[in-house]
């Protein structure tokens, strides 16, 4: 078994896991969305006359839809759809008015659930390393250890156009320089098998497959992940030959990269 993946298994196994990675991935009180007074004026007066096309297009303005319905993506990015398809905007107000403007406006500004948050924690938290964050033209003379500025979508271009990487379909969480060699890395808190949880885990293995010469990816897992189980995740983990590794053994795999890398 991959020395980092079996490190991982047993961290994940002993006293206080879960409780050190709070501090990687905490959970903070919940803030409400916002839902401002001008629009929320509008949707009252929509409900009130029943005006189904402006009630849904200042939904829509909002970063939370009331309702999950598998055709809000498609209207909130093609809001001329609006006016063309009568029968599913009926169908979606109907249910909106059922609900009550008090409940359309308390779902609205539903807060976030705490697993969209965790990326921004995970790189918060990378920079209690006290390793620096450079720009590309420092990150690429640094001869140490250095993270690279930026968002995922700027990482993944510098990863695109400075190292080659052509594969990637989404952007990364973090780029890594130690000495001449650049780690990938993508970063999950898996809380459950299936559905969505089953896709953020191949992304990061799909990151964590990439190796070309010095550009090295890395999968960065924690939760439910590394518990032994008879699902797939588990096996297919305990398999992967990549660098794959809890966030709390990271600090340690950069040390024993700057040492024999």
């Amino acid at each position: 078994m991959n020395i980092w993946v079996e490190k991982s298994i047993k961290l994940a196994n002993s006293n206080g896991y879960l409780d050190k990675l709070f501090k990687v991935y905490p959970v903070g009180p919940e803030s409400r969305r916002d839902v401002p007074d001008d629009i929320r004026e509008i949707i009252k007066n929509a409900f009130e006359k029943r005006d189904s096309i402006t009630l849904i297009k200042e939904l829509l303005k909002l970063p939370k839809f009331p309702i999950d319905d598998p055709y809000i993506a498609s209207l909130r990015r093609h809001q001329s759809l609006l006016e063309k398809n009568p029968k599913t905007i009926e169908r979606i107000s109907e249910k909106l008015f059922s609900l009550g403007i008090d409940t359309v406006l308390e779902l609205s500004s539903k807060p976030k659930t705490p697993s969209r948050q965790f990326g921004h924690a995970f790189k918060q938290w990378l920079r209690t390393f006290n390793y620096p964050f450079l720009g590309e033209s420092e990150f690429k003379r640094n001869s140490n250890i250095a993270f690279l500025e930026g968002s995922d979508e700027e990482l993944k271009k510098f990863a695109e156009k400075e190292l080659g990487i052509k594969n990637l379909e989404k952007g990364i969480d973090f780029l890594l320089k130690i000495k001449e060699n650049f780690f990938l890395g993508e970063a999950k808190f898996l809380t459950d098998y299936g559905g969505s949880q089953n896709n953020q885990f191949r992304d990061a293995l799909r990151v964590a497959e990439i190796k070309k010469h010095n550009i090295i990816g890395m999968a960065v897992l924690d939760g439910i992940v590394w518990f032994e189980s008879k699902a797939k995740m588990y096996k297919t983990i305990k398999e992967f030959e990549g660098f794959a590794l809890s966030a709390l053994l990271l600090k340690e795999f950069i040390e024993e990269q700057l040492k024999h890398g």
